[in-house]
């Protein structure tokens, strides 16, 4: 089983990469990109340093990060709901 989900895994990133080289990408997207993932950083860890969430905790790591940079501030909703749902 875990054969399959390498390959799946090495076959999805490799067409994921053949796409992203075939398109033009603008200039300043690496820059944009960048700074949106310090920004939900900053926002996360700011969240959980605050007191403003009394008892509850968003860890800091590349999933919850990614989830935040492509959602926007509701993203911290949704990691908050998953945790909640999930763990409680």
């Amino acid at each position: 089983m875990k054969t399959v989900w390498m390959v799946t895994l090495i076959g999805s990133s490799v067409l994921l990469a053949a796409v992203l080289l075939r398109q033009k990408l603008p200039r300043g997207w690496l820059t944009r990109f960048g700074a949106h993932l310090v920004l939900s950083a900053m926002a996360i860890y700011a969240l959980n340093f605050s007191g403003w969430m009394t008892g509850l905790y968003v860890p800091l790591n590349p999933v919850t990060i990614g989830a935040v940079t492509m959602l926007g501030l509701p993203g911290i909703g949704l990691v908050l709901g998953l945790q909640m749902t999930l763990i409680s």
